[in-house]
């Protein structure tokens, strides 16, 4: 696929075995999901590929890689009104109307720069993940399950807690509530793995188990 020839650095990555599975999946997600676009946005075939591929890069690792909880990806042109939550968002996971929310231009700010740890279809697909492995009993999301309560468990450790918050690698969004300190370090993680390997060897070894990531596929 031409789009992520050019325009997605993990594809590139790849081994030319794994870069037909990674096709695959961004193909049967694009097929399987309904892509609405919001206040006159066209979705085009190029937007449906990196989100595809976000999610795609989220789970390569799993078996199950698709989502139960949403049928339908959401694209606004920017920041839009959440009327479940009352404010301004950048996105959102709904399981309510089992939609995934972005503003694409927050979207592909995330692949601006590729080690600011700041990647919004990360983040929300994470959200996703989380929700469908706390009410799934397939293999991926129990695996998931069950490392995330492992991470979260470790994390609630004060010692531990007062270290991660010290170090300043995390930004302090991470630490609003475990739902989003686990969006946020599956953002580093693909972010800047090198520096999370340094700083907290164990968490990232954790969350490599969490989505049964492989660094040389």
């Amino acid at each position: 696929m031409f789009i992520l020839q050019t325009k997605f650095s993990f594809y590139q990555r790849l081994p030319e075995k794994q870069k037909s599975y990674f096709e695959h999946r961004v193909a049967v997600f694009i097929a399987k999901y309904r892509f609405i676009g919001k206040e006159g946005l066209v979705v085009n075939e190029e937007m449906k590929v990196l989100i595809a591929a976000t999610s795609t890069m989220l789970t390569f690792g799993m078996r199950q890689y698709l989502y139960r909880f949403f049928d339908k990806i959401i694209i606004f042109p920017t920041r839009y009104y959440s009327t479940s939550k009352g404010e301004y968002h950048k996105g959102e996971f709904n399981p309510a109307v089992k939609a995934i929310v972005f503003s694409w231009e927050d979207f592909v700010e995330g692949y601006l720069y590729e080690n600011d740890n700041l990647n919004l279809g990360l983040h929300e697909f994470t959200h996703a993940l989380h929700f469908q492995g706390l009410r799934s009993n397939d293999i991926s999301a129990v695996i998931f399950a069950d490392m995330c309560a492992k991470i979260i468990e470790e994390v609630k450790h004060e010692p531990n807690r007062n270290r991660l918050l010290a170090s300043g690698y995390f930004r302090n969004y991470a630490f609003t509530n475990e739902f989003e300190f686990l969006a946020v370090i599956l953002e580093y993680f693909f972010e800047t793995p090198e520096t999370f390997k340094q700083y907290f060897p164990e968490l990232y070894s954790n969350v490599k188990r969490m989505i049964n990531f492989k660094e040389h596929y």
